[in-house]
């Protein structure tokens, strides 16, 4: 499994503004591509003073399923042009990340974050 990370900040005033616009659009759109081995994307958010940092963490089965969703030069980040006018500035490039070990509290279930 793979992991693709990356990061963005947006002014305060802005955050809400961003977060709609992920969960709305560009979210959507990413499922809408149904990109074989792409598995999930979580999204963290966290205030930082006068910012908003925005983390979002893609799930894939491999590296060929990255590039088949973000292409060859894989680890361009994909930041639609609605993204760029809102945040403040963003990582250019994302990070991939090799999963190497995963292990769960006995009895422990996956919840999801609140809206």
């Amino acid at each position: 499994m793979i992991r693709r990370i990356w990061h963005g900040w947006t002014s305060a005033e802005d955050a809400d503004t961003y977060e709609a616009l992920l969960k709305t659009e560009i979210f959507p759109g990413i499922l809408a591509k149904q990109v074989r081995g792409f598995r999930r994307i979580e999204l963290l958010r966290r205030p930082l003073g006068d910012e908003v940092e925005f983390v979002t963490i893609m799930w894939f089965d491999s590296m060929d399923a990255v590039k088949a969703f973000a292409g060859e030069d894989y680890e361009t980040a994909y930041v639609p042009a609605k993204a760029r006018e809102i945040l403040a500035r963003y990582d250019a490039r994302s990070q991939h990340y090799e999963l190497r070990e995963h292990q769960e509290s006995p009895g422990g279930e996956a919840r999801r974050a609140p809206s």
